[in-house]
């Protein structure tokens, strides 16, 4: 056996075996160098690979994003429109007789009929392009963002009952109890100017936090699934609030016996936004407010981070000290209040003649779609509003100037949903890399020394 301590190399007094080990170490110096990637690789090995670019990187995010995934869902819903639009247009039904005769006839009906169904969603929308003045071409995104106020409001307290892990889906109760709260004081109190709206405003906050607060402790107390209880108590509302309309001294218009309510007196009323040739109330305002308040308690407090860990995983926030419980009953109360925002804005700026059991207008409902739409993030689900309010705006001027149902937009809007909910087909149909799947390629340069 070798002296470990025996001179090495060159040095007087190695001997042959020792000889032997000098020339060794050198090679298995290179290979664990190799191995490690602090040296240059032997001919034959491959490159290292160098890191991806910042561009690259933000290209990756980009493709492998939710926001890309909203967008091409809606993009895939109006092209599944045009096709409907072409398939229930007479000119291309007409036309497509003698397709094989004239091809170029049927391309040009169906050219004309989705241009002109998707011109007049334009122009009933966002700009109309036939008025005289600017003002008058204006009105139609004033129209727009008119209806997207309830949908903005309604969604954001969707979102933020997902953002806890909790399925909001009694928006139309809610809405309902804060409009008749809110829609009672504006009607049956005498008050100055300002003080009027905001108590009536506030008024209907509270019913609409109080009215989603039940499911709320119900789930906190006793397990009670949120979902199933908004469900029933969406009943609950809209019967009670029938019966409400039906009662004298209640919400019935006296000496009448339609199941309406007296006309708002005009010191409760949303003020106009720019005169009273435009629709658009101080509500649109207020719902910003609300989204400017809701990222703030999601992004910047303490209160929304015990919600997002909540929502994110119940049981680890549970071990870390939060209060489930408390969280479940404070995020339901808030989201109330925001779509008790929604039934207000109906009451006071939109429907200020009196209402009906049905003012909530689906809304409670399209709120949910608008809080997938925005992933239930604040500015997604205001954008998401917007985009949603210009269907509702466009909807009825594709009707009248083009003959398209106004099914055609429903349709359009459910299958959002539908790609929405399927980012999997979406990735699919685009081809889109999957963000699961993603893995870091960094060859095993190890296993291609040993190889060789």
């Amino acid at each position: 056996m070798s002296d470990p301590q025996a001179p090495r190399g060159d040095a007087p007094g190695a001997t042959e075996h020792d000889a032997d080990v000098v020339l060794e170490e050198p090679q298995a110096a290179a290979a664990v160098s190799v191995a490690t990637a602090d040296q240059a690789a032997p001919a034959g090995a491959p490159a290292e690979v160098e890191p991806p670019s910042r561009w690259h990187t933000m290209f990756q995010q980009i493709v492998t994003g939710n926001a890309i995934i909203s967008v091409l869902a809606v993009f895939l819903a109006l092209v599944v429109g045009a096709i409907m639009i072409a398939f229930t247009d007479e000119r291309v039904q007409a036309a497509s007789v003698y397709f094989f005769a004239r091809p170029g006839d049927t391309f040009v009906a169906i050219w004309d009929s989705v241009s002109g169904a998707y011109s007049a969603l334009f122009q009933g929308s966002i700009y109309n392009f036939r008025r005289d003045t600017f003002a008058a071409g204006i009105r139609p995104l004033t129209e727009t963002l008119t209806f997207a106020t309830p949908l903005i409001a309604g969604g954001l307290g969707v979102g933020l009952a997902f953002r806890v892990g909790m399925f909001n889906i009694g928006g139309r109760g809610q809405m309902l109890i804060a409009a008749s709260i809110a829609g009672w004081i504006a009607f049956g109190f005498d008050l100055p100017w300002g003080i009027h709206m905001l108590v009536a405003l506030i008024g209907g906050l509270i019913g609409g936090a109080l009215w989603a607060g039940i499911a709320g402790f119900l789930k906190a107390r006793t397990g009670a699934h949120e979902v199933i209880v908004t469900i029933m108590l969406n009943y609950v509302a809209f019967y009670l609030v029938s019966w409400m309309l039906r009662t004298p001294g209640l919400l019935q218009a006296p000496g009448s016996s339609n199941p309406k309510t007296p006309p708002m007196k005009e010191t409760a009323i949303f003020p106009a936004l720019l005169g009273p040739q435009y629709n658009l109330h101080f509500g649109f305002i207020l719902v910003i407010i609300a989204t400017v308040v809701v990222w703030w308690i999601l992004n910047r407090s303490s209160l929304g981070f015990r919600f997002r860990a909540v929502g994110e995983n119940p049981n680890a926030a549970r071990v870390a000290g939060i209060n489930v419980k408390s969280m479940y009953v404070y995020a339901m109360l808030i989201a109330g209040a925001l779509l008790g925002l929604a039934g207000v804005s109906q009451v006071l700026g939109t429907v200020t003649t009196g209402f009906t059991a049905g003012i909530d207008a689906g809304i409670g409902f399209d709120a949910i779609t608008v809080a997938l739409l925005g992933r239930s993030t604040p500015w997604g689900i205001f954008v998401a509003g917007v985009l949603f309010g210009a269907f509702k705006a466009g909807g009825f001027s594709m009707q009248a100037a083009e003959g398209v149902p106004i099914e055609i937009v429903l349709v359009v809007q459910s299958l959002i949903v539908l790609f929405i909910a399927a980012p999997p087909l979406v990735r699919t149909i685009f081809r889109l890399p999957d963000p699961s799947r993603r893995r870091r390629a960094v060859p095993n340069v190890t296993k291609e020394v040993k190889a060789k």
